[in-house]
């Protein structure tokens, strides 16, 4: 059965719709992973471990740290920065505290600047690879295990950075499964 010129226009229309509406779905998870294959838009590799080469040449990291407008706690480097030899591991932390009186969820997002930077930047572990529950008036210190690969010496836009700036940024989130729950269990006293 031949479609008629106005069904095949409303056909061809309809499917234009599906398909852009399933290529906007797609793009959010394919620019995520995108950018942290390559370090585009300054989001850091996640690694395994640090390479084995060390550089005589240093670089500073600076340290930063800020909040979503609707997450009460307060998130600060506790080290503003730090000048660390290209391959060598270096270790920062950052402090949070919770001053509600109610358990708090957070996850953070990162980046580093400039974004040229982002493909050498490597983290080996990282308070932000999950989230983070604090307590009602609990204080954390959280670290990030990281390196700086040589190879941005080879980069012809990032071998002349001689600082990198990590940056943070915490929101709320929904508390874990099961969470809400367990606080809100009454406890009994035995007296």
């Amino acid at each position: 059965m031949a479609l008629s010129g106005p069904q095949k226009t409303v056909v061809q229309t309809v499917s234009v719709v599906v398909i852009m509406g399933g290529l906007a779905w797609a793009s959010v998870p394919f620019y995520d992973w995108f950018c942290r294959v390559t370090g585009f838009g300054g989001v850091p590799q996640q690694v395994q471990a640090a390479g084995e080469e060390i550089s005589d040449r240093t670089i500073k990291v600076r340290f930063d740290g800020s909040l979503n407008s609707d997450m009460p706690w307060t998130f600060k480097p506790v080290e503003r920065q730090m000048e660390v030899r290209l391959g060598e591991t270096a270790l920062a932390f950052y402090e949070a505290h919770n001053p509600t009186d109610r358990p708090i969820a957070g996850q953070a997002s990162y980046n580093v600047t400039p974004y040229s930077t982002g493909a050498y930047f490597d983290k080996i572990d990282c308070f932000c690879f999950t989230e983070q529950v604090l307590e009602p008036g609990e204080t954390v210190q959280m670290p990030v295990s990281f390196y700086v690969d040589p190879e941005i010496v080879n980069d012809s836009d990032a071998k002349y950075v001689h600082t990198i700036t990590l940056s943070y940024t915490f929101y709320e989130i929904d508390l874990p499964e099961g969470y809400a729950a367990l606080d809100a269990e009454p406890t009994t006293d035995l007296n």
